[in-house]
């Protein structure tokens, strides 16, 4: 076993990408993670590509160190088993709609009853509390709705884009993560569980409008809203001669040192790029004379010009340049690993670091049912520990 939560045990009701996320970051810190599927299992297994049904490449990476157990809540039996589970959790993890839980006698209020000590996680599309409550909500909805979409299209004439990631899924399924952990440190103070509802689209507002609250963060607003220097039609990568490159001086230092090297002094010496707040309100002009500059050399001529200036400067990589990447590489931060039934996969690696509780990958993502047997077992010898007026 591995990891600062060596012990901890997550019963795991979620499914696609934003719950199963938040699982696997607990998993991949050392929590036990039972991950409960329909007898379809989870959506994204069928996601391709894939080398056997039902083991897609997005579910691989989204449900390593998990065990999985098919019930069907249809079933008295198997909802039962499912109570059981959570009885004997310490974290219970859903994004089914609240209306469907309260049916199956798994809201808080009826599971809390068994298990005064759970932290009962709900990710749901919006906040229970408001006109929005129980409304179908998928990334591309949160992301249009959160304002993602507008910003992506801002300098666009096509009109609104989404990111083409799921944002929206892993920045909720994120702070679903940290949410549980700070509850579980509250609970070895109080020794009281509790519940936490995670929503999509107040997460994704409150992680949008950081900087883009612009004027409006002011009584009354002294400007309008969004961050000018990310909005620039001109904030891009530069494209060079022969490819492109990431550049961006950033202090005036910075900014002196790269119109010296592009032989540019005269703007060394102009106050409108030179003055951290004149700087600030013309950055889309500076912006744009920089990128005439940028593509009159190529990638490497930059490069060598700036390799001792201390000017932030980056390659443009390809997912598949990453795969190359000689930090990565360095780091062996894609691991390969022989999969019992998909033969030999490549997985992501773990980003954080701990000097004394390192995080680990444990197991491969499972098989539809794989673990059933051995999590029955489990709850056969729980349940003859714990009768069932009993709680923890």
């Amino acid at each position: 076993m591995f990891g600062a939560l060596k012990g901890v045990r997550v019963i795991d009701l979620t499914s696609v990408g934003m719950g199963p996320y938040a699982t696997q970051l607990l998993g991949d810190m050392g929590a036990d993670v039972v991950k409960v599927e329909s007898p379809e299992g989870d959506a994204f297994r069928h996601v391709a590509p894939f080398r056997n049904p039902g083991m897609g490449a997005a579910f691989l990476n989204l449900n390593r160190n998990k065990r999985s157990i098919v019930l069907d809540l249809k079933s008295k039996e198997d909802k039962n088993r499912l109570l059981d589970l959570i009885a004997n959790a310490d974290v219970f993890v859903s994004n089914v709609r609240l209306n469907s839980l309260r049916k199956l006698g798994l809201d808080y209020e009826h599971v809390s009853q068994r298990n005064k000590r759970l932290i009962y996680c709900l990710t749901v599309g919006f906040s229970e509390e408001g006109p929005y409550s129980g409304l179908p909500a998928f990334d591309d909805i949160v992301q249009a709705m959160s304002g993602v979409a507008s910003l992506q299209g801002y300098t666009n004439s096509d009109g609104p884009k989404y990111v083409n990631t799921i944002l929206a899924d892993k920045i909720t399924g994120l702070t679903a993560a940290w949410a549980i952990a700070v509850a579980l440190y509250e609970r070895e103070i109080s020794g009281c569980g509790q519940s936490i509802e995670v929503p999509m689209f107040e997460t994704m507002v409150s992680f949008i409008l950081i900087e883009h609250m612009a004027g409006e963060t002011f009584c009354p607003p002294n400007t309008g809203m969004g961050y000018d220097r990310v909005l620039s039609r001109h904030r891009s990568p530069y494209q060079t001669k022969d490819g492109y490159i990431s550049l961006m001086p950033y202090t005036t230092a910075q900014w002196c040192r790269f119109f010296e090297i592009a032989g540019r002094p005269e703007l060394a010496a102009n106050r409108r790029f030179t003055d951290p707040s004149l700087r600030s309100n013309n950055i889309d002009e500076l912006y744009g004379i920089v990128s005439s500059i940028v593509v009159q050399r190529t990638t490497g001529e930059w490069f060598d010009l700036l390799k001792d200036s201390d000017i932030p400067m980056a390659h443009v990589l390809s997912p598949e340049e990453l795969l190359q990447d000689r930090h990565l590489q360095s780091l062996k931060f894609f691991q390969h690993q022989t999969h019992p039934s998909e033969g030999k996969i490549k997985t992501i690696g773990i980003p954080v670091k701990f000097s004394r509780t390192p995080g680990g990958i444990g197991r491969s993502a499972p098989r539809l049912n794989e673990h059933r047997a051995e999590i029955l077992e489990e709850l056969h010898t729980f349940c003859e520990q714990c009768p069932e007026e009993d709680t923890r």
